[in-house]
């Protein structure tokens, strides 16, 4: 059974730091591009970062740029990503995906989602 489960999310203030984890199971963790993705209220899906099957190439949003780092353990079988100098409008919830390639639409595997708030 495919299982991506995040965590780390929380209430932090503006300008803080938080890091999420997101733990596969079920799948070769490995062979997949893994991605963040995030969903504010009443608003669509936002891409966030994708990183390569090695760690190798990393991409991000214009808007996260700078703030937030994304990486893999492949040997423990998780995705994270280190936010820092947060703002409300990082306010979201965030999802980890996974996929054959550097696309995260054509996604394959999606989690449950933890929640960010950015909030004084």
């Amino acid at each position: 059974q495919v299982q991506l489960v995040e965590s780390g999310g929380g209430l932090v203030q503006p300008g803080g730091s938080l890091r999420l984890s997101c733990a596969a199971s079920g799948f070769t963790f490995s062979s997949y591009w893994m991605y963040w993705v995030r969903q504010a209220p009443g608003k669509g899906r936002e891409w966030v970062s994708t990183i390569s099957t090695a760690s190798g190439l990393t991409y991000y949003a214009d808007s996260v740029k700078g703030r937030f780092t994304i990486s893999r353990d492949n040997a423990k079988n998780t995705l994270y990503l280190q936010m820092n100098i947060l703002k409300p409008e990082d306010t979201a919830l965030y999802y980890c995906a996974g996929g054959r390639d550097s696309s995260w639409s054509r996604y394959i595997y999606w989690g449950q989602g933890t929640q960010v708030t950015v909030s004084s």
